[in-house]
């Protein structure tokens, strides 16, 4: 009798199905939190914990080969960081403009060539960001005036002090790491980083909805820097016309989106020299390893599409995903004062049941449930 009831039941609950096509139908992470493990691991230890299959996905960084990684260690790329040239105006070169325009430009020349991870790239938009279509043009007149400066001295001759990281030292020798009475400073800004720092999460949403978009992260770098009252009342105009909507359509919006970035990139005092890579590696192994990886073009790895796609070769629904990022917890684990840390935000991805999802390699965002279908008038009640 049971069976008879509990087959009836499944009858009526198929029927209304049928009959109201717009019912929600979840769509569920391919694992489960109680399934998913996630540890701290050292770069250096990262390749072996890989090779092994003891960790199935390295989501943190610093982990490189020299080469192509080795069988069965596959990469996935997306954008790392933005390179920022940004002149001290403390020292003697920072009071003209001349000398701040030279300056950069200067530094930027010696740029262009790729050089590792960094790509040139002398427009805050990068391939990488789902809006660079609309910047496209912009972007190569930025690379074409660069190498056409008309420059390689500074007006006040002498040898410019450069401040940068290690990566950009070792094929500089004159430039230092260390040095306090710096020029020009090349500084490295996480560009996951920055869009997490950037967001807040409320009743399911993540804020702001142009949070993953390149002109957005260029406001955040560059409107400090504009020093032209003028390029800063346009800049702060525009932002906020975006910002409220206060706009006709896309075309314009588009227009806004330019119009902005072109404010923003007007002065010397900070120029966007380009884009580092981010590679983040896991194991392709037949059958300890994973399959369908999906990543984030922003966060790679470190995002709730990977979490949500990914599965294991051998036991695809039952067995354990093992994860390892490269830094131990450091802030509270709780969605209202926390979650901000790598380890916090993976583990809420893990956890967490959003309204919407950051796109992969869009600008915008997808529902986290494949919903409001309407139904067909039609087609009965």
């Amino acid at each position: 009798m049971s069976g008879r009831a509990a087959l009836s039941g499944l009858s009526i609950a198929v029927a209304l199905a049928a009959a109201w096509a717009g019912h929600e139908l979840p769509v569920y992470p391919s694992f489960y939190p109680h399934e998913i493990e996630i540890r701290t691991l050292a770069p250096q230890q990262a390749a072996a914990a890989l090779r092994q299959a003891r960790v199935h996905a390295y989501l943190g960084t610093g982990l490189g080969f020299a080469g192509a990684p080795p069988e069965p260690i596959r990469a996935v790329e997306s954008l790392g960081a933005l390179v920022v040239v940004r002149v001290n105006r403390e020292s003697p070169l920072g009071r003209d403009e001349g000398s701040v325009c030279a300056a950069v430009e200067q530094v930027m020349r010696a740029l262009t060539e790729p050089e590792g991870d960094f790509v040139f790239h002398p427009y805050p938009v990068t391939p990488f960001d789902g809006d660079y279509l609309y910047h496209l043009d912009l972007a190569e007149a930025a690379k074409a005036r660069v190498a056409a400066g008309a420059s390689d001295r500074l007006p006040t001759g002498g040898e410019l002090r450069v401040k940068a990281s290690r990566d950009f030292v070792r094929r500089h020798p004159a430039w230092s790491a260390e040095r306090a009475d710096w020029d020009v400073e090349i500084r490295e800004v996480n560009a996951a980083g920055l869009v997490a720092e950037s967001a807040h999460a409320l009743n399911g949403l993540i804020a702001p909805p142009w949070l993953r978009t390149g002109w957005f992260r260029a406001e955040r770098l560059l409107s400090e820097a504009v020093r032209d009252p003028a390029q800063q009342q346009r800049a702060d105009t525009d932002f906020s016309g975006l910002t409220s909507g206060g706009y006709d359509g896309l075309t314009e919006r588009i227009n806004l989106e330019r119009d902005l970035v072109a404010a923003l990139t007007n002065g010397c005092s900070a120029a966007i020299a380009g884009y580092t890579v981010k590679r983040q590696y896991f194991n392709d192994d037949y059958s300890a390893g994973i399959e369908n990886v999906d990543s984030d073009a922003i966060e790679g790895l470190q995002s709730p599409t990977f979490i949500r796609t990914v599965k294991l070769k051998d036991f695809p629904w039952n067995g354990w995903l093992a994860l390892a990022t490269d830094a131990a917890p450091d802030a509270a684990w709780n969605p209202i004062a926390g979650m901000t840390d790598p380890f916090g935000r993976l583990m809420w991805d893990a956890m967490g049941d959003p309204a919407v999802l950051p796109s992969p390699r869009e600008a915008g965002w997808m529902l986290n449930r494949i919903s409001d279908v309407q139904r067909n008038q039609g087609a009965g009640p």
